[in-house]
Formats: structure tokens, sequence, C-alpha cells
């Protein structure tokens, strides 16, 4: 089953409802950073929680990267989502480990720890882009995420974020990775009195009552993709599915041109003694895990184009 984004709309379209399915780019990612079972987790959710945030932009161009830095063991948590549903991410300390809880699920917020920063910056595909910080209050991503878009957005949001590690398995751990993202739309608790008699406490008490992420997980695991879990979940509120969905894939940027370019500052003395002492050079994507190797030729040629840039 393909990773997919699903966008929707929910209560006579006064709540916004947009679900992510994660597992295979998730598995890529463990892949390629070799993570232990709590990394996995975290950088998972982190990944969730970009494209989550990336969708509702406007701009084919445009991303969200979500940085997380606690004073737990895994350090930085870090995850670059694109509206076009690609996303990548890395963990300083992959290879942190703690036991699980008694419910089997990984200890996130303690490996994240609780006090530290959870940033978010957003580039909307022209201009500079914008960032915003907000202190930690949980670690377990689902509640920072909410405490972010209400101090930072002032926008009322519930999350759910989940999966299911299954530790003894190294080529695929992942059983299932998966979020779910609640939003009231502006204004909507308006004209939700005056459409249907529903207050703002009537609102908020529904979207507390389907953040049930145990259910979620349970629907999951039962197979279910992520149009039939959402459709689920909000059975006795109409969810009327958006035809703007959009595969999901793990993807980075970084190609050896990009490499080559980026060696040029360390200038003609540096790329000399690669050479001389190292015949060539290795480089690696913080993002994707992947190596380059530029061979000594291709220095030379580095080396050649500084030099006509200084005449």
């Amino acid at each position: 089953m393909n990773d997919r984004l699903i966008r929707a709309l929910t209560a006579d379209g006064r709540v916004r409802v947009i679900g992510v399915n994660i597992t295979q780019s998730l598995n890529e990612a463990h892949r390629r950073h070799q993570l232990s079972a709590v990394a996995t987790a975290a950088l998972g959710r982190a990944m969730s929680a970009s494209l989550l945030l990336a969708s509702n932009m406007k701009q084919a161009q445009a991303r969200v990267n979500v940085r997380i830095a606690g004073d737990g063991g895994l350090g930085l948590v870090y995850a670059d989502a694109g509206f076009d549903g690609t996303v990548r991410g890395f963990v300083t300390n992959p290879k942190f480990e703690l036991p699980p809880l008694a419910d089997g699920q990984q200890n996130v917020s303690q490996g994240i720890g609780h006090t530290g920063f959870f940033k978010v910056m957003r580039d909307v595909g022209y201009g500079e882009p914008y960032s915003s910080t907000v202190e930690l209050i949980a670690g377990d991503i689902a509640n920072d995420v909410a405490w972010y878009l209400a101090s930072s957005e002032q926008t009322y949001s519930k999350l759910m974020l989940t999966e299911v590690i299954e530790q003894d398995r190294d080529d695929a751990p992942v059983k299932v990775a998966a979020g779910i993202l609640l939003q009231i739309m502006p204004k909507a608790t308006l004209r939700a009195a005056k459409t249907a008699n529903l207050s703002q406490e009537d609102l908020l008490s529904q979207l507390d009552a389907k953040s049930d992420t145990q259910k979620f997980m349970d629907l999951l695991l039962q197979g279910k993709a992520i149009t039939e879990v959402m459709t689920e979940i909000f059975a006795d509120m109409h969810l009327d599915i958006l035809p703007m969905s959009k595969d999901v894939t793990f993807s980075c940027p970084c190609s050896m041109e990009r490499v080559l370019a980026a060696m040029k500052m360390f200038g003609e003395e540096d790329l000399r003694s690669m050479i001389a002492e190292d015949k060539g050079a290795e480089a690696t994507c913080h993002f994707c895990g992947e190596v380059y190797h530029a061979t000594t030729e291709q220095l030379s040629n580095l080396i050649a184009d500084l030099q006509v840039v200084n005449t």
C-alpha cells in the first residue's frame, strides 16, 4: 500500500481533516540512517508532522521543516517536507535506544526530552522563509505540534501520530506509521452556532472524542488505508474527501553536482590536500545518508574552476 496524504472536511465544512500514511517512507529512512527503534518512531512522527503542516500551503515548491531539539538522548530530530509530498529527515543520535513503554510503544517523549524547543520553518515558495519557535511541552511531538499551532498560528488543532515498530525485523521494521491533523476552520465556531446550533464547547468536545490514538492505530493494524481510517473515525460527522490527495515518498534533492559545488567552499589549498593525502574526498548527506565519492580528477576540475574565477 503506497504512502498517501488525504485532505478532507467534516462537520459541514467547519473542520479540516488531513491524514497521512508514511509507512514505506519511514522504512526507507530507517534503512538509510540505520535508526534505533525509538529514533525511528521519533523521526516518523516528525516526518508526519512536517507533511501535515506542508499540506496547507499553496505553492507547488513550498516546504516546511520541523526541528525538535530536546534534552533527551536523541539530540536533534529534523524533518523536511514539501507540498508535493516529498519528505526526508534525520536524527543526530540515530543509535540511541530506550526500552519500550508498558504498552509496547516507543518512549519518544523521553527520547526527545521535556526541555527544549520546537521550531517550524516555512518556505512558501517565494520571498524569504519564515520561522517560529515554541518551547517543548511534552516531547511526544503530537502535543508539541498542537501547542505550536495554538500559540504561533492561533489555530485550535488536535494531532494524532502513531507507529508500530517491530524491533525483531531489520529490513522493514515499521509495520504502520501515520498521522491525522484536525483543525477548526477560521470563524468555524461562529458558523457552527448559526447553522447547526452547535456551541464552541460542543465542537471542541467532538474533536477531543475523535482524537483517539489507540483507535487510530488499531484501524491501521487492520490493514485499512488512510482514507478508510479517516472515513470510519468520522462516520457520524460526514467526511467529505477532497480531490487533493497525493503520493508521499522519501526523497532528497542531493546530487553529485551539488556536493561538488559545495566542495568549492573548501578553497584551493584544502582541495589540493584532499588530492595528495586522501586521493579524493567523501561526503555524506545528513538528510538521506547518501554517500558521495569525489575523484582526484573531479577535485582537480574544481581547482581549475577556482583559478579561473580568481584570475
